[in-house]
């Protein structure tokens, strides 16, 4: 499968300009997601390897055009045209390799020639203690398939057919301390690089916009809770009732991008519809100096009330301005004005009926 080679080549990504030092002051991570199919589908490539800073894009290849891209004005405008050759030939000779290693892992598993996919994901995370986390995780067909230890120094099988890959890569020697030395050091020196480079972008503040609503059916109501436009990603939402933390009746949906950078996210949980005043929505997010407290209220019966008198306020104002002017004009007809001579309706009065002055 040549899985030493696609390590070398993959960690040779973090080690392209040098290092970095420095303290963190919150978290942040740096994701390599590499994706190779065997038979795609029209308009997908065969092959796809996109870089993540804290969530975000930043570098992009693909099969098809086979040069790597920078995804935001930050890298672009940090990096050289040599960092973008050097990167652009690291994941054309993955690509080619994760081609082999699709051809071997079908035969191995004594399968046909259908759509087969193999994928790589490895990164780490750096902490507000600045504590160090890292990853390196294998798949086949969108399972397991390896899980690198970084502490043990050993891969996790999944399968029978994995196995055969940990003992390669196990005997190489080499390729566990190699991988273990990026997530700790290069990784971790390179992803405090990139913060550098996009801080106003990813260490900047965007409150969430939170709002509860309510829906009732066969006599239970659902409390939901909506957090939007929010940045950076981590947050904490959950729904208290007199006080108290409900894990276990919280439903909660996956935090989400929205198409301007920002994240949304949502929390339900099903009451009995007298006791909503018994709970409240509480929102932990960096943005906010405390965590928020929100709760659905309803709108209140004044509200259609003044809407009513200000519209009928507005049609009695305009009803007597109309009759003003209207008496006005009919004072103006009783008077009898004559025409002024030489004037063009002197000599045909009915003009001023059907072509009034203003």
């Amino acid at each position: 499968m040549g899985p030493g080679r696609a390590g070398a080549l993959g960690l040779g990504l973090g080690l392209l300009l040098g290092v970095l030092g420095g303290a963190a002051s919150e978290p942040h991570s740096l994701r390599y997601f590499y994706t190779a199919v065997s038979d795609p589908s029209p308009g997908v490539p065969q092959y796809v390897a996109v870089g993540y800073v804290d969530g975000e894009a930043f570098t992009y290849y693909d099969s098809e055009t086979r040069r790597t891209e920078p995804r935001v004005d930050w890298i672009a405008a940090n990096m050289d045209q040599q960092y973008w050759d050097m990167v652009t030939e690291i994941f054309q000779n993955t690509e080619q390799i994760y081609r082999i290693n699709l051809d071997t892992l079908r035969e191995r598993y004594n399968q046909s020639r259908g759509s087969h996919t193999r994928q790589w994901m490895y990164g780490c995370d750096l902490l507000e203690d600045s504590s160090i986390r890292g990853f390196d995780q294998h798949g086949y067909d969108g399972k397991d398939f390896l899980t690198f230890d970084k502490d043990a120094m050993t891969y996790t099988a999944a399968d029978a057919g994995a196995q055969i890959t940990k003992r390669k890569w196990e005997q190489e020697g080499t390729f566990a301390e190699r991988m273990k030395f990026y997530l700790e050091n290069t990784c971790i020196e390179w992803l405090r690089k990139y913060v550098s480079y996009g801080k106003d972008v990813l260490e900047r503040r965007e409150r969430p916009e939170v709002r509860v609503s309510r829906m009732e059916a066969d006599k239970i109501l659902t409390l939901s809770c909506r957090a939007h436009g929010f940045y950076p990603r981590p947050i904490s939402i959950s729904w208290l009732k007199d006080g108290m933390v409900q894990e276990q009746e919280t439903q909660r949906g996956s935090t989400v991008p929205n198409s301007d950078g920002t994240y949304h996210v949502w929390a339900t949980i099903d009451v009995l519809p007298g006791d909503w005043d018994k709970y409240q929505c509480r929102v932990e997010h960096a943005s906010l100096p405390q965590p928020g407290l929100f709760s659905w209220e309803p709108q209140s019966n004044l509200i259609p009330i003044v809407v009513g008198v200000a519209v009928a306020v507005v049609a009695v104002i305009a009803a007597l301005a109309g009759f003003a002017i209207w008496k006005s004009k009919q004072g103006k007809k009783g008077k009898g004005y004559n025409v002024a001579p030489g004037s063009e309706g002197g000599s045909n009065s009915s003009n001023a009926g059907s072509n009034p002055s203003v």
